[in-house]
């Protein structure tokens, strides 16, 4: 422990006192202030001890022996910089404030370690496109039967900024919703449920002990069918989680979304868009009630490259409400017919996934407009004359298959074309006023992490 009076003389202090004091503090060196504790000069042993062989007065002032034009740093100065003052033979350095005050001392044997700063976190979680299963990753259906799906994340994105307050207030600021949540408290903030109901959800399942401001956007409409709330729950989870010791592994994480809108809001839903935004990439997805396994598929790059180009997403520019559409999902699924074509829309996913493992992509473009036709009869809400519509017009157009994303109703679709009669797919869907949507797949899934906060709130 470094004590700085022990470096520290006024400029008429006599020697001897100076010597008293190098003897404390083992540094071989002394400061000098004047009478505003300004750092005036510095004296090392050996500077005193040649003034005293030149004149041999023990009191007289250290004054006059002083080095005026001394080595110094800024408080604040970086580790680098203090390392290459060290590595210059400089083997002590004051640390002085823009008084010229000591604050401390830097030597080969006392760097100071750097005062953690305060942090803010960021996390960012991409939607997924699904391929096949839908229907077969709710509770319901894979409690006697299994479920499965295949998927992928694409390059549209939740992003979640938070840093902690020094107060309990809690601020959320949503672009999205073009709203902000104000509370004085946690427990002021989730109380009832209005148009953040899904984050305050969130906030009720991690229950923070802290205050803090949290900033939210994302880079897809609402109800899009991409699994749009639970990649903004992931973004957000993913933001507490750069805040914990014991960090959530990537199932808890996923699990932690499911219960916030399945459980606390009560939102009818399967399993597979909270899975498939924190793992990102391709998985293959199998529901059982003793545990859900996510498999990564290993697809040969130029087999994704291709398949990249040769999909196409567009928003119909419906709104729909996936809730009541799972909610209807699960009243049909009790009719055996229904639940065959689920058991059907499982099988074919099987097929999917060997497909594209296969490279065989225009098997699996035929494929995807099986599983469409099989989708679109498990409940009368899925599809509607202008979704029908619009599927008719893009096969039309030279489109192999395609499906409406999510719980169906509206959102976006996705179609597989091969790579000549993509250009015309594209003008019949723009035509009908569709908007055409550029991504590329993403193979990371949720990624937070966190900086200094420079402007931290006070």
């Amino acid at each position: 422990m470094i004590e700085l009076e022990h470096f520290l003389v006024t400029e008429d202090s006599a020697l001897k006192k100076a010597l008293a004091n190098i003897e404390k503090n083992k540094h071989g060196i002394i400061f000098a202030t004047n009478g505003k504790d300004e750092i005036t000069g510095i004296a090392t042993d050996g500077d005193i001890r040649r003034k005293l062989i030149q004149d041999g007065n023990v009191n007289q002032p250290v004054s006059e022996c002083l080095n005026r034009d001394f080595k110094w740093a800024k408080e604040g100065s970086s580790r680098e910089s203090l390392l290459k003052y060290l590595d210059h033979q400089i083997r002590v350095i004051p640390l002085l404030n823009e008084k010229m005050q000591l604050v401390d001392v830097v030597s080969r044997y006392h760097l100071p370690v750097q005062k953690e700063e305060k942090t803010y976190a960021r996390a960012r979680s991409p939607v997924r496109i699904s391929f096949g299963g839908g229907g077969s990753d709710l509770t319901h259906f894979f409690s006697t039967d299994l479920g499965a799906v295949i998927n992928t994340t694409i390059s549209l994105y939740s992003h979640a900024t938070l840093r902690k307050r020094a107060d309990r207030r809690v601020i959320v600021h949503s672009k999205d919703l073009d709203e902000t949540l104000d509370a004085v408290n946690i427990d002021e903030a989730v109380k009832g449920f209005g148009s953040f109901r899904l984050v305050q959800a969130i906030l009720k399942t991690v229950q923070p002990d802290y205050g803090f401001e949290l900033y939210l956007n994302s880079d897809f409409p609402l109800g899009s069918g991409l699994g749009g709330s639970a990649v903004v729950s992931a973004a957000i989870l993913g933001c507490f989680n750069e805040f914990r010791q014991d960090k959530w592994d990537d199932y808890e994480l996923a699990e932690l979304a499911y219960q916030a809108e399945r459980i606390y809001l009560g939102i009818a839903g399967g399993w597979q868009d909270q899975y498939a935004t924190v793992f990102g990439g391709f998985n293959f997805i199998e529901f059982k009630m003793e545990q859900n396994v996510i498999h990564p598929l290993r697809i040969n790059p130029s087999v994704l490259l291709e398949l990249e180009e040769s999909l196409i997403i567009c928003d119909t520019g419906l709104g729909h409400d996936s809730g009541m559409i799972h909610d209807n999902q699960r009243k049909m699924m009790s009719q055996d017919k229904v639940k065959e074509l689920v058991k059907k829309n499982v099988t074919l996913t099987y097929e999917i996934r060997n497909q594209l493992l296969r490279g065989r992509l225009m098997k699996f473009g035929e494929l995807l407009n099986e599983a469409w036709k099989l989708k679109r009869q498990f409940s009368s809400r899925i599809s509607n004359k202008q979704i029908d519509h619009i599927y008719k017009t893009a096969l039309k157009n030279g489109a192999s298959g395609g499906k409406l994303m999510g719980a169906g109703g509206g959102g976006f679709f996705l179609f597989h074309v091969s790579p000549f009669k993509k250009f015309g797919v594209i003008k019949s869907l723009e035509t009908m006023g569709l908007q055409i949507r550029q991504f590329r797949f993403d193979q990371e899934g949720l990624k937070s992490w966190s900086q200094r906060d420079n402007n931290s709130v006070k």
